[in-house]
């Protein structure tokens, strides 16, 4: 945890020394067609993924619906986020509760 009292020039020099994200695992949302739907996969750019979902060009089993961002976490290596996606492809509980959620 970060000590908000602390002054603007160590708030920034904290921010500067923490790695960079460059990977987000994500999950998406649907309700369209009677049915409601969840997502998870992992990008770079989560405005650019969510675009294309809905655009109909991500992924094959997201085309035909309007899709929501719900969840999305920050990696700094596509290891951790591809791993951190499969685990959440599993967890079917979870993912329901963000669709009940939304």
């Amino acid at each position: 945890m970060i000590d908000v009292t602390v002054g603007a020039s160590k708030l920034k020099s904290i921010y500067e020394r923490l790695p960079p994200v460059t990977c987000f695992v994500y999950v998406i949302g649907s309700s369209g067609q009677g049915l409601a739907r969840t997502y998870v996969g992992w990008t770079t750019n989560l405005g650019q993924r969510l675009a294309a979902h809905n655009a109909g060009t991500g992924a094959r089993s997201t085309r035909g619906r309007d899709w929501v961002m719900l969840y999305a976490e920050a990696y700094q290596t596509r290891g951790e986020a591809m791993s951190r996606e499969w685990h959440l492809k599993r967890d079917k509980k979870f993912r329901k509760m963000l669709s009940a959620g939304a």
